[in-house]
């Protein structure tokens, strides 16, 4: 597999379109950052890290409306690739719908927010928007 960052991604978004509840998805240490961010925001409704085997999975409980069965997830969005890594400095970080969103970045200090890394005033690579 050359990119697991958008492996992870599009896992979520293909049982968020068939409506699934949770989510099965082999881990990595840049995965459980990810991961603990979207709780942290309310992007998801729960999370687990099994240590299964050598390298372990994350069960992820997506979380919907309880009345419409929306998802909280509307779209997610690939930006840094293999291929093509875009990084920003800390003058240029994005905004995600004018602030309703959230991109992730990778930085020196760990995987945050776009905001937590404003804050810091620090920039770093894309990685992906959640909106």
């Amino acid at each position: 597999m050359t990119d697991p960052i958008a492996d992870y991604l599009t896992r979520i978004r293909n049982a968020i379109l068939a409506k699934q509840r949770v989510v099965e998805i082999p881990a990595s240490n840049i995965k459980r950052d990810i991961t603990r961010i979207l709780f942290d925001k309310g992007y998801i409704l729960n999370y687990k890290f099994e240590d299964k085997g050598p390298q372990g999975n994350i069960k992820i409980a997506l979380k919907y409306h309880p009345e419409t069965r929306d998802p909280a997830i509307r779209k997610i969005e690939r930006i840094s690739k293999p291929g093509l890594r875009k990084y920003t400095g800390k003058d240029n970080l994005p905004r995600v719908l004018n602030g309703l969103g959230i991109a992730i970045l990778s930085t020196s200090q760990g995987v945050m927010t776009d905001k937590e890394a404003h804050q810091k005033n620090i920039g770093g690579e894309v990685l992906c928007y959640f909106y």
